[in-house]
């Protein structure tokens, strides 16, 4: 995979809980709307109250994409209940969509429910995997979440990011160290990582040591900031 962001019209992101891959999944967006794509973002984040893409909406919106939602009525509730447009993904084929999906296998399921639609339009599940969480610091660890994941959404995964950081904290150090998890993923999956994701300070001193590199802006805050 040159280049995994033109891979496909439809992109999944999915990960364990504090992984980064909402981060991940807006900076895609963003990068999608950069290269003159049409494109939405649609949060089906059911498990995580704090950090969701739709917190984002007004910028989303004003570079040029849609956010696809639950109700309004519901933005602070952790509901099980899908928004019936997210199917506009799937019909709309000058369209680009990002699909932000919860930190766990319980928040994959949601996708079982549209895998024959994301079938059709040869949708990519990428998986982001943070060396520095608890439940992915080691190579066991990451594969079991992933294979979890996989079951819950009756999808393979496609592709890893690794996406190893302190929030804005992250040092060169930390991006070297996810990398060597990422490939020991890699090694024993078959899973290729299509691209290590750093904040956009470090893009160009960690290009000696991974490729490809994608710089990402930091968009969500912490509930108490």
């Amino acid at each position: 995979m040159t280049d995994w962001i033109d891979a496909s019209r439809v992109h999944i992101v999915v990960g364990h809980f504090g992984s980064g891959k909402t981060e991940v999944a807006l900076n895609l967006a963003f990068t999608l709307a950069a290269r003159g794509y049409a494109f939405a973002l649609a949060d089906l984040d059911i498990v995580d109250p704090y950090f969701r893409s739709r917190e984002c909406k007004a910028l989303v919106e004003a570079k040029g994409g849609r956010l696809i939602m639950s109700s309004s009525q519901h933005m602070d509730a952790d509901l099980p209940a899908m928004p019936p447009d997210v199917v506009t993904l799937f019909q709309q084929s000058c369209r680009y969509g990002v699909m932000d999906i919860g930190g766990n296998p319980s928040g994959a399921r949601v996708l079982a429910r549209y895998r024959h639609e994301l079938q059709q339009c040869e949708a990519r599940l990428w998986c982001v995997v943070n060396g520095n969480r608890p439940l992915s610091d080691t190579p066991e660890k990451a594969v079991y979440y992933l294979r979890e994941i996989e079951k819950a959404a009756r999808m393979p995964v496609q592709g890893l990011i690794n996406n190893t950081h302190c929030c804005q904290y992250t040092a060169v150090s930390d991006v070297r160290q996810g990398a060597i998890l990422a490939e020991e993923v890699s090694a024993r999956t078959g899973i290729p990582v299509i691209c290590h994701a750093v904040p956009r300070r470090l893009a160009t001193a960690v290009a000696a040591f991974v490729n490809p590199v994608f710089p990402m802006d930091l968009y969500m805050k912490k509930p108490w900031e």
